[in-house]
């Protein structure tokens, strides 16, 4: 364990967490909402704090990160706990989970970097279940990460507070954030809000971390045209139209039955996305190629095949035409 950042004594012996927008209140023994963080005699604790239940050696297209380093691997590890509760959780069985229900290894942050050196890994990937809720660990190991100049990417939700995640932006270099669905569907389905998730995609941009989208398509639940047109609107808007986005097909798990994502769908939301004016739109989990193409001329720059990179044709940055290709490519 070790005493959490961002927190305050409301009472004796009774904390608020101020990590993420949840703000919870615990008495002592009782745990937050994401079963991380704990309050021990009036102390807050991360308890997962140098104990991952996954860790991985990654290609970065997993993340899915399609401009950032392509073809290299990642060193990527996740704890349990999470401080949403999708009812689609694609990793529920550790995100779900309190720390004694999971097998967990002791690794320290010396050591995730070490390995991350030993792998030959350019960077150190915080994923799996979300992030924020082993901040202290994350942030442990990005800054000595940093020191070793290897790259820090996180796999997040977004619902995390202001200051903590400009503490973060010290040492991040990407970031892949999950944008789920109208406010609605945050509230029915996470059981958490949006707001706060387009207040950190804003952040991550204005501090130039490397960003990506990823869109889980769920059918009947967040696939109406109104809001893709929304949501891509925002993007170009508030982001750039040079953020990649994911349209991820979505598999039976967890609490939601619905059927998997017809491959129609994600093409048409693919479609509204391009149509919106975003260069670089993808469409994940679908077992076909997906390439990068030259948004001014239309050549192939980046050839994929699941995670294989087969072919990157990207030099110094660039098109041979000339194009700036956005992204961060050495």
């Amino acid at each position: 364990m070790k005493k959490a950042l961002y927190w305050k004594i409301l009472k004796e012996k009774i904390v608020r967490c101020e990590l993420c927008p949840k703000f919870c209140v615990l008495k002592d023994g009782e745990f937050g909402n994401c079963n991380a963080r704990k309050n021990i005699s009036g102390k807050l604790f991360s308890v997962v704090y140098g104990k991952p239940c996954s860790i991985a050696i990654d290609p970065i297209e997993k993340k899915p990160l399609f401009h950032f380093l392509p073809g290299t691997s990642i060193f990527s590890i996740g704890t349990s706990g999470c401080n949403l509760h999708c009812e689609f959780c694609q990793n529920w069985t550790i995100s779900q989970q309190q720390l004694e229900n999971v097998a967990t290894i002791d690794l320290l942050p010396k050591t995730v970097v070490e390995r991350a050196i030993k792998a030959k890994c350019p960077s150190i990937g915080y994923t799996y279940n979300e992030p924020t809720i082993f901040y202290e660990y994350a942030y442990d190991c990005m800054k000595l990460a940093r020191k070793q100049r290897l790259r820090n990417v996180i796999v997040s939700n977004g619902f995390i507070n202001k200051q903590p995640l400009l503490e973060w932006c010290k040492y991040l270099d990407a970031a892949n954030i999950d944008l789920k669905g109208d406010e609605e569907f945050y509230k029915k389905i996470t059981f958490a809000r949006l707001e706060p998730v387009l207040e950190s995609l804003k952040i991550l941009k204005e501090k130039r971390i490397w960003l990506e989208i990823t869109n889980l398509l769920i059918p009947t639940l967040n696939d109406k045209e109104t809001w893709l047109r929304k949501m891509c609107k925002w993007i170009v808007d508030n982001l750039d139209n040079e953020t990649p986005v994911h349209f991820s097909r979505f598999f039976p798990n967890y609490k939601v039955a619905v059927k998997e994502t017809p491959i129609e769908l994600l093409k048409k939301a693919e479609k509204i996305a391009k149509e919106s004016g975003l260069k670089y739109v993808y469409v994940g989990n679908i077992r076909e190629e997906e390439n990068t193409y030259c948004s001014k001329c239309g050549n192939l720059l980046i050839e994929r095949t699941g995670f294989d990179v087969l072919q990157n044709n990207i030099q110094n940055g660039k098109c041979e035409c000339g194009e700036r290709i956005a992204g961060v490519w050495v």
